[in-house]
């Protein structure tokens, strides 16, 4: 029995359409990467295209500016000198991808009222939090801005 699994198959989903400019999501592919086998279709769903507007509209001045250059796709955006190939798209997946998984870890925090269910739910707040500056710096560094990290003490 070494190597079957007793869970179902996911379904599997039907990809998000973006606004043209930027890449179509594969709902899949998120789930793979990101190991999110437990959220509901919907739910995850859901959580991908709040990502995908937060996103964009973050990046909107940088689209426009793009595309009043005649650039009408992002893979047409050459990249910096230090950059790959590629990158410009990874860091935008990157970022909704980090956003969408914030999103998720804030709402299935878990609402036991027990001490152990707090402290789980102010790890998920924690990691939450993590997954949105990861959001904020591969934003910075798609756009070329420097990226800043300030704590409050």
């Amino acid at each position: 029995m070494l190597g079957h699994s007793t869970n179902p198959p996911s379904p599997t989903l039907d990809i998000i359409i973006n606004n043209g400019f930027w890449p179509d999501l594969d709902p899949n592919a998120f789930r793979e990467e990101e190991r999110v086998h437990n959220v509901t279709p919907p739910r995850l769903r859901q959580s991908l295209r709040a990502a995908v507007a937060d996103v964009n509209r973050q990046l909107a001045n940088y689209q426009h500016a793009h595309q009043q250059a005649g650039r009408m796709a992002c893979d047409a955006i050459p990249p910096e000198p230090w950059q790959s190939p590629g990158d410009i798209q990874l860091l935008y997946l990157r970022a909704v991808y980090a956003q969408a998984q914030a999103d998720l870890l804030e709402r299935y925090r878990d609402a036991s009222a027990t001490g152990k269910g707090d402290e789980r739910g102010e790890a998920k707040d924690l990691a939450a939090d993590d997954y949105r500056a990861d959001a904020r710096w591969a934003i910075a560094e798609l756009t070329g801005r420097s990226h800043t990290t300030v704590e409050l003490i």
